[in-house]
């Protein structure tokens, strides 16, 4: 069963279209990543499930439903009410504000009383206690992975059933990103569904059970992701790996050419 279902989904920001017509499910209590190049409607598709296009100039059609419900018309707070909060690309942390008082701004939209509010910040404590040991110190002089932790705390504090993440391991050491990669695994192993935006592509593709890849606002490939992760076009483009036949064809058509070329000079 799908607890996000996204259908004929098309976004533009004025006569720029970034999405077009792209469907997309997110099962239950699974975690499902979105993979792509720069400008490929990763992040604007976030906004879309989060109700935030406005804040950008975008403008949309299609369905978004969450449970069944439709998303459409909510306003981002009744959003977040619902069980769907973001964790925007680049932390976007309250820089001048403690940790505490960052992650209080994140209970704000809960949908439970104190007692709920006291269990999700022990839970964010568990999961990443450097908050809990810099609740008062300035969220504008953590670390860039630190910060991140926030943001990823920040929203937990709402009680999310749907966990938005765009982007966690952006600009981080690789071993702080292997550590938020596993913390997105406890959170999803504890119920939480996960929509995952991801440049690192072996970071999503190792975490996620089912993965779309978005190519200029269009579904290019979807699939488990374990069978994404073996496909050429997917390791080509997004891992890195080089296919050593065609690499070797390329560089022998190449010495041809500088055979050519020294022959008719």
């Amino acid at each position: 069963m799908a607890t996000l279902e996204i259908r004929g989904l098309s976004v533009g920001y004025g006569p720029v279209r970034a999405l077009r017509d792209i469907s997309v499910d997110v099962p239950d209590g699974a975690i499902t990543a979105v993979l792509g190049g720069n400008g490929a409607g990763k992040t604007t598709l976030l906004r879309a499930v989060s109700r935030t296009l406005g804040f950008h100039r975008g403008t949309g059609t299609g369905t978004v439903r969450f449970d069944g419900r439709p998303l459409e018309g909510l306003r981002p707070a009744q959003v977040v009410a619902a069980g769907v909060v973001q964790v925007p690309e680049g932390r976007q942390v309250f820089a001048r504000m403690t940790v505490a008082d960052n992650l209080r701004a994140g209970a704000l939209g809960a949908r439970g009383g104190r007692t709920e509010t006291r269990a999700a910040l022990a839970r964010v404590h568990e999961l990443f206690p450097v908050l809990a040991d810099r609740a008062h110190q300035r969220a504008g002089l953590l670390s860039g992975g630190e910060q991140q932790m926030l943001a990823m705390g920040r929203a937990l504090m709402a009680g999310p059933r749907l966990l938005l993440l765009d982007e966690p391991s952006l600009g981080l050491a690789p071993l702080m990103a292997a550590r938020i990669a596993e913390t997105v695994q406890e959170i999803n192993a504890g119920g939480t569904s996960v929509m995952l935006v991801e440049q690192n592509a072996a970071i999503a593709l190792r975490l996620a059970s089912t993965a779309y890849v978005l190519d200029v606002g269009e579904v290019a490939l979807h699939g488990p992701a374990a069978e994404l992760a073996a496909s050429d076009e997917v390791r080509r483009r997004y891992l890195g790996v080089v296919d050593e036949e065609a690499a070797a064809d390329a560089e022998a058509a190449t010495r041809r050419r500088r055979t050519l070329s020294r022959w008719s000079a």
